[in-house]
């Protein structure tokens, strides 16, 4: 079963969210507070985190940048605010999706289904033994194991990062738009900011330029497209 970490100071808020997801075939653990929920993420591995920003003890921003030093796990951002700012700043940090309340149940358990299937690669035709890696130059995908590599040292990504990326590299030399990018990256419908877009590339760079990589390049004013990775 599928277990989803819920991270969120307000009791009521847990009680919606356990519910919904429990109808819907998820475990539910939960925390009340920052510090709580940074340990069980450690210690219980889940396969997604439901991160509230403003909580007591720590917020959810610091266990996100303290997650991220050595975990992929998916988070969705949850906050009470709608501002452009925290958005961008989820994102910054390496959050996989944004959701904000006042949210319905319907919404929040399609978006944690959504970045769950960025995260496990669909299975195969049967008849289909596709190749399940992607390389190109210098770079190097790995399908199943959602592990990207420049030369032979390994770039940890977020769900959403990797799946911008695979997007880019499955059509090498194909100018892709912000929409047609995200449209790859994400399976559900819905509008996506451009800046949104924009911070999940400036961190795929960031990523790999710190071990000399290259692997976006932009193309003004029609989108991005996947560089010669050399």
């Amino acid at each position: 079963m599928t277990k989803i970490l819920l991270i969120d100071d307000d009791p009521h808020i847990r009680d919606i969210v356990r519910f919904a997801l429990n109808r819907e075939g998820f475990a539910v653990v939960e925390a009340g507070d920052g510090v709580q929920g940074l340990a069980l993420a450690q210690a219980d591995s889940p396969d997604l985190i439901l991160l509230d920003i403003g909580m007591p003890e720590m917020d959810g921003t610091e266990v996100c940048r303290r997650l991220r030093r050595d975990s992929r796990v998916p988070i969705i951002f949850l906050s009470s605010r709608d501002d452009e700012i925290d958005r961008i700043l989820g994102l910054e940090l390496g959050g996989d999706d944004y959701v904000t309340k006042p949210f319905s149940p319907r919404e929040l358990t399609a978006r944690v289904k959504a970045v769950l299937r960025r995260t496990v690669p669909p299975e195969p035709a049967v008849q289909e033994v596709p190749d399940p890696v992607l390389r190109h130059n210098r770079l190097r995908l790995d399908l199943d194991g959602v592990r990207a590599f420049w030369d032979e040292t390994e770039v940890v990504l977020t769900a959403t990062e990797f799946g911008l990326l695979r997007t880019l590299a499955d059509r090498p030399g194909k100018v892709f738009s912000r929409d047609a990018l995200m449209d790859g990256a994400y399976a559900t419908e819905r509008y996506v900011a451009d800046r949104t877009v924009d911070s999940h590339i400036r961190r795929v760079r960031a990523k790999f330029q710190a071990v000399g990589g290259t692997p976006v390049e932009t193309v003004h004013g029609l989108g991005y497209k996947l560089s010669d990775c050399r």
